[in-house]
């Protein structure tokens, strides 16, 4: 407690430039002399901090203390600091508290030039609150209790090991070692419904680095876009899987899945996409498109 507290004095100094011993005294919740003693124990530690007498007066740290001692440079610093002000779109608080003690250790400010918000539209607060509770079960090792909305349109409850989250193509998973099937798992957070934190811990293992379909079956598909699907195309597939036509339509060769997640996917392109590869592909997203004119026109 003593050295935690000398720490959290140098930081305060660093952050607000001086106090008084009575205003650490308070803030600390212990006494003046108390406050003075550690105020010698610092500086017999070798930290350059001294009192100053008369109105305007208190207790300081010599300027460019912590710069003068430091093994970063001004760019790794601003680095650090970019870095978390990136990460600090989900509003935790333990981030932004983090970012104002390294701004006050490294004696400069981040350049608020980044917002970042993974979040759907009209739902900040909640998706946000299950990131936070499953990055909490990650680095705490907790079981966690889901109910998730599986590809076959049903809504199963799992308990399972977070080891990780991860994200990939517009969205968050979350990998995890399910108790149920007794195997590793990815689940897609915008699919897992409810959540609850479990007491039990688990012993942390490594995700299989393995092909991140799970034994889905994987085949080479092969689409033709009109050029004015340009937006999309290069929204959702990386450049070197794309090539250009001489009238401008758009080729697209991509490693995908084949379940009912891409034929949805394919349909969601209405008539601004042909299937070239494979074939069979065709039959099914007709059949499947049939069946929804079908719904609709009874």
């Amino acid at each position: 407690m003593h050295e935690s507290r000398l720490f959290k004095i140098m930081y305060h100094l660093l952050d607000k430039g001086q106090a008084t011993a009575q205003e650490l005294a308070e803030k600390f919740e212990v006494s003046v002399r108390t406050i003075y003693r550690d105020i010698d124990a610092l500086s017999g530690a070798g930290v350059p901090i001294y009192t100053e007498a008369g109105r305007n007066g208190g207790i300081h740290l010599m300027n460019d203390f912590v710069l003068d001692k430091a093994v970063l440079s001004e760019e790794e610093k601003q680095e650090i600091l970019t870095s978390l002000q990136s990460i600090n779109f989900m509003n935790n608080i333990g981030s932004n508290q983090t970012l104002q003690k390294l701004s006050a250790v490294f004696n400069m400010s981040s350049e608020n030039w980044l917002e970042v918000d993974f979040s759907r539209w009209g739902n900040k607060g909640t998706d946000n609150e299950k990131f936070e509770l499953l990055k909490s079960a990650v680095i705490h090792q907790k079981c966690v209790k889901i109910s998730y909305a599986n590809s076959y349109g049903g809504i199963c409850e799992r308990i399972v090991q977070p080891l990780k989250m991860s994200y990939k193509s517009m969205s968050w998973y979350l990998k995890a070692y399910c108790m149920k099937k007794q195997d590793y798992r990815i689940f897609k957070l915008n699919r897992i419904i409810d959540l609850e934190i479990l007491a039990e811990s688990f012993c942390k293992s490594s995700f299989p680095e393995l092909d991140e379909t799970l034994g889905q079956s994987c085949n080479t598909i092969i689409l033709h876009f009109p050029k004015n699907m340009s937006y999309r195309v290069y929204d959702e597939f990386d450049k070197t899987r794309v090539s250009k036509k001489e009238n401008g339509d758009l080729i697209v060769s991509v490693e995908m899945p084949e379940d009912e997640w891409l034929i949805g996917y394919l349909l969601s392109f209405g008539t601004q996409v042909d299937i070239i590869e494979p074939i069979y592909l065709r039959d099914i997203v007709a059949e499947q498109a049939k069946k929804i004119y079908e719904k609709y026109t009874l």
